[in-house]
């Protein structure tokens, strides 16, 4: 949610206007996040959201704005994408709710209510595992495809990257962990893996809440802009991985751990395969954010908010993850 690309006052009100979202007021740069350009966008109408894309494309877009449009029409509390107002000409081959601003692909949603709550308990965790299982099968009959474009290619691929920047050490457990996910990923249990549309990245600051701290109300899961089509399992892994660790550690938190995985299963129990695998997508998990923030960390790109985060947090649950594996 870094800013990379500045939008003038007069871009963003063209824009605004031609979606009938009202007359803008206020537009703010939202600081956070790495990948995209945000601004939060204020009109006589209500709370907007506005995203340029900086890495994905037009081709890509419509995959990630018609899963939310689909996961809103099914009851999940996702930001909705807005479509041009009535009598606003679409052109041939165009998509009625990704838009181009300043060269960009472009996206206006609604901004969602609540706020992050970054010292989650087992209440905020259960609210969670119990909206994502949700998500995983409101999914189900979503038809477009695309792959998890930061999954095990992508491992692959950005590993030799980062090497020249680790130590010894950290380049023997990147290695072995990468060597590790090829072996499982060409297993016939991770063939059998139930999977879907998943979001990839439900961190504590990607989702809001209402209410009161000992009963929070779930009000949103936001930023699917990494969603794809993986294991809900790898999903799943990726959420306990935030949400039910020891920061300063690495290591887990076991009333959060058994919150969220008993709100979940109480929706979708796990299959035996993936109670078997279930150790291995944990350390799935935590190579994912541990090569992507090693990435964004040595070779970062010019914004006007950028804040990488420290690596070696993921680094550190991968090792715990390795040390002490949790079991479903």
């Amino acid at each position: 949610m870094a800013v990379y690309t500045e939008v003038s006052e007069d871009q963003a009100r063209a824009l605004l206007q031609s979606l009938g979202v009202g007359e803008l007021t206020a537009l703010r740069g939202i600081e956070g996040g790495i990948e995209n350009t945000n601004y939060f966008a204020t009109t006589d109408r209500g709370e907007w959201v506005l995203t340029l894309f900086e890495r994905l494309t037009h081709a890509q877009l419509p995959f990630y704005l018609h899963l939310m449009k689909h996961l809103a029409e099914h009851g999940v509390p996702v930001p909705d994408p807005q479509a041009k107002a009535e009598g606003v000409r679409v052109g041939p081959g165009e998509d009625d709710i990704l838009h181009t601003l300043c060269g960009k692909p472009a996206a206006v949603v609604n901004r969602l209510r609540g706020k992050s709550e970054l010292a989650p308990g087992p209440a905020h965790c259960a609210a969670v595992g119990d909206m994502l299982a949700r998500a995983h099968l409101a999914a189900r009959d979503y038809d477009r495809h695309q792959p998890n474009l930061r999954g095990l290619a992508w491992w692959n691929a950005t590993v030799p990257v980062v090497l020249p920047h680790l130590e010894d050490e950290q380049a023997a457990l990147i290695r072995a962990e990468l060597a590790y996910q090829n072996h499982v990923a060409a297993s016939s249990a991770y063939a059998a893996l139930p999977r879907g549309a998943v979001h990839a990245d439900l961190f504590r600051d990607n989702v809001m809440f209402e209410g009161s701290a000992d009963q929070p109300v779930l009000s949103g899961f936001f930023d699917w802009y990494f969603a794809g089509v993986d294991t809900w399992l790898f999903d799943l892994a990726v959420a306990v991985n935030d949400w039910a660790i020891d920061l300063p550690t690495g290591a887990t938190d076991d009333a959060r751990t058994q919150a969220l995985l008993g709100a979940y299963q109480a929706v979708r129990p796990l299959t035996d395969a993936e109670r078997r695998l279930w150790p291995a997508m944990l350390r799935a998990g935590a190579l994912r954010f541990w090569l992507s923030r090693l990435w964004d960390w040595h070779l970062p790109r010019e914004a006007s908010m950028l804040k990488p985060h420290d690596p070696r947090h993921f680094e550190r649950v991968l090792r715990q993850r390795i040390a002490a594996p949790l079991h479903a």
